[in-house]
């Protein structure tokens, strides 16, 4: 059709079609989408319609601007299509994330005889991505082979993104394999696909042959490279992608600022993740700022953590959830209430609180905490509980020691119809092992691979030990051991080891040891355990022999600490202990608490000291262990009626854990104890491990 002065729009004569789809082309760049409409109002008012050539070029311009619904309007009433207008409705499709009329309108194409281009065949592909149709996908493969345009780079690299984002990392990298020309997208999708699939260490080989592949390295590639040395923790490699990033300029990128502190926070190298996030920490975002935090978290550095996140604030930057989960995880780790309360405020208030990684943190916190009605209230709150929130509820019962609750919550999980996993078993494995319900836990061991598919793991199999250690069960557990398809991990001989002390059985408590101190030869726990043993049995000179050996080896045994948070602070004890301010006073109270302690029926069991020395010594010491000095404290220092949660770096001793009831009584005192295993929730002379710990 002839243009030639059809129309005048704003203030010239537009001559031709060409200078026209120029127009709209300009429009479409620029997003002008009015001036667009008042184009096309325009070429309609002048009683021609638009030839495929325009009509093709407004396609692509609704689209574009979002309008894809005008696009179809135009696309109805086109008296002829050709390829073109075939493959920018689909692509218009694509673009807008209308994903099923992606593949309607291709199997129209098809029907109409036309043989799609490789921008066709890359839309559906990506619509087979977001569709989650894996089907769809493999017959597109099909046909793009049969139509010669396989190993075109555009239809190539979308299809072996389109098998990494399904996890087909094989079909991914045959389909990549036998791409003649790759370009830097396509690397970088194999590398992304790689890192994102858990195969971190094939990313960084792939990154390798792309540079001795001569491919121009650019910021995306190096944030997916930096992202599998995160997951790698491979600092080493990560620093020479470093000095690419300098050589390159782009270390004032945002994204690569990103992926370098989360490198750097991932492998514990806090100084230079620092040094990388303060350079430009005006163009930081939340995700570096996240990813910081995160690191301080998991390098026990909390006073920077949350000094980080109150800087955050002060400069006006947005806490995320990933933001709040690594400062709620911190204060669970820390056993610190107070603070987990004040950020479970601030997560509500910025509804973060529907978040199903937070909520699950929020859980695992309170529990972790000691406020196990809390951890239950939070869990109740939500609606939808995920796999994650679950597993977290399951773990909380678990280091309570509460196996028949445990039972109940997965006899629910399943129930709902969520799927448990390996973390499942891990909670629910030890939840029985710390009540004693051996028959349950056995049954649930051996239901994982018959009834959901899940191959036991070595920490399966270690709880399982445990779980028969700790009911006196020793030989049913040394068959076990002998019996797996692998080797028992230093968990399993560290638990095997731990019950044969208990139940004083000398000869596989040495078997355990030895096996241990060859895994670990720097274990200073396995010396310690053996050497109760033998002080249990009176053996003072194979007591000697083992301590000696440790003072030869330069080992140290680990000193037993307690803290308890009064107020804002938290005070830290060691046994017998006399540098806090208020000792005086303290030691005065354990001495009243002795005396009434004993009164009520307490007798100290001395038994439990591995040291060759008279009972009043024995006495003496058992009575200045740290949790009797901290649960004083707070006795004196805490509003009457408070419960006080105690935390110790140690397992507790039989002799505390009896004192600890009896004190329950005397002081009219919930008292709970963290200790490196579990919760122990003393009132009124009883304890919630029922003294089976």
């Amino acid at each position: 059709m002839n243009f030639q002065a059809v129309c005048r729009f704003g203030g010239h004569m537009l001559q031709d079609a060409t200078t026209l789809a120029q127009t709209i082309q300009t429009y479409a760049r620029t997003k002008q989408l009015n001036r667009g409409k008042e184009l096309h109002a325009q070429l309609l008012r002048t009683e021609y319609s638009p030839c495929i050539f325009l009509a093709n070029h407004l396609l692509n311009m609704y689209s574009k601007c979002g309008e894809v619904d005008y696009a179809l309007k135009v696309f109805d009433k086109m008296p002829q299509r050709n390829l073109v207008s075939w493959t920018a409705m689909i692509t218009g499709f694509s673009q807008n994330r209308r994903f099923s009329e992606t593949l309607k309108t291709f199997s129209q194409m098809r029907g109409a005889g036309e043989n799609p281009t490789q921008f066709a065949f890359a839309s559906v592909i990506r619509a087979c991505v977001f569709l989650g149709s894996i089907e769809i996908g493999r017959q597109m493969h099909s046909l793009a082979l049969k139509l010669g345009l396989a190993f075109e780079l555009f239809v190539g690299s979308n299809l072996a993104d389109m098998y990494w984002k399904f996890r087909l990392m094989a079909d991914a990298c045959k389909v990549f394999e036998e791409m003649p020309c790759k370009d830097a997208v396509s690397w970088t999708s194999m590398i992304d696909g790689y890192a994102k699939n858990g195969d971190s260490e094939e990313a960084l080989l792939t990154y390798k042959r792309m540079v001795n592949d001569g491919i121009v390295i650019d910021q995306y590639v190096l944030c997916s490279v930096l992202n599998a040395c995160s997951a790698l923790k491979a600092c080493k490699f990560g620093k020479c992608l470093h000095s690419t990033v300098l050589k390159l300029g782009l270390q004032e990128e945002v994204s690569v600022g990103n992926a370098l502190t989360d490198m750097y926070s991932k492998a514990g190298d806090m100084e230079s993740a620092s040094n990388v996030f303060w350079i430009d920490s005006d163009g930081r975002n939340i995700v570096s700022c996240s990813s910081l935090i995160n690191g301080f978290v998991e390098m026990d550095e909390i006073d920077k953590a949350f000094s980080l996140f109150v800087d955050l604030q002060r400069r006006g930057v947005e806490p995320n959830e990933f933001t709040f989960s690594s400062l709620i995880k911190a204060c669970a780790n820390q056993a610190a209430p107070d603070q987990g309360i004040q950020l479970h405020a601030q997560v509500v208030k910025v509804n973060f609180d529907r978040d199903p990684f937070v909520y699950s943190v929020l859980v695992d916190m309170y529990g972790k905490c000691g406020l196990l009605d809390h951890s239950i209230q939070v869990f109740d709150e939500i609606e939808n509980p995920t796999e994650v929130a679950w597993n977290s509820l399951l773990s909380v019962f678990a280091l309570h020691g509460l196996g028949k609750e445990a039972l109940e919550t997965f006899t629910k999980m399943v129930n709902r119809g969520v799927k448990p996993n390996a973390i499942t078993f891990v909670s629910l494995l030890t939840g029985c092992s710390h009540a004693g319900l051996v028959k349950e836990g056995l049954n649930y061991f051996h239901s994982m691979e018959k009834r959901y598919g899940i191959v036991p793991r070595e920490e399966h199999y270690s709880c399982v030990i445990d779980l028969l250690g700790r009911a006196g069960r020793l030989k049913e557990a040394e068959e076990f051991i002998n019996n797996m398809p692998i080797q028992p991990n230093a968990f399993g001989w560290c638990s095997f080891l731990g019950a044969c002390r208990i139940h004083g059985d000398q000869e596989r408590g040495k078997l355990a040891a030895e096996k241990l101190m060859q895994l670990e030869p720097e274990n200073i726990g396995a010396r310690v355990l053996l050497s109760n043993i033998y002080a249990k049995e009176q053996q003072w000179e194979d007591v000697r022999s083992v301590r000696k050996k440790m003072r030869d080896g330069r080992m140290k045994k680990l000193p037993g600490y307690s803290w308890v948070d009064v107020g804002n602070k938290s005070h830290t004890f060691g046994a017998e202990d006399w540098s806090h301010p208020l000792m005086k006073e303290i030691y005065e109270k354990l001495d009243t608490l002795l005396d009434q302690i004993k009164e009520a029926g307490y007798v100290p069991q001395t038994d439990s000291i591995p040291h060759e020395m008279d009972e009043s010594s024995k006495e003496k010491l058992l009575h200045h262990h740290s949790e009797r000095i901290a649960i004083a404290f707070a006795l004196i220092s805490m509003p009457a009626g408070k419960q006080i949660i105690v935390k110790k770096n140690l397992r507790v001793c039989l002799d505390c854990h009896s004192a600890i009831k009896y004190i329950s009584k005397v002081a009219g005192r919930k008292i709970i104890v963290r200790d490196n295993n579990r919760f122990h929730h003393f009132a009124d002379g009883l304890c919630s491990c029922g003294d089976y710990w």
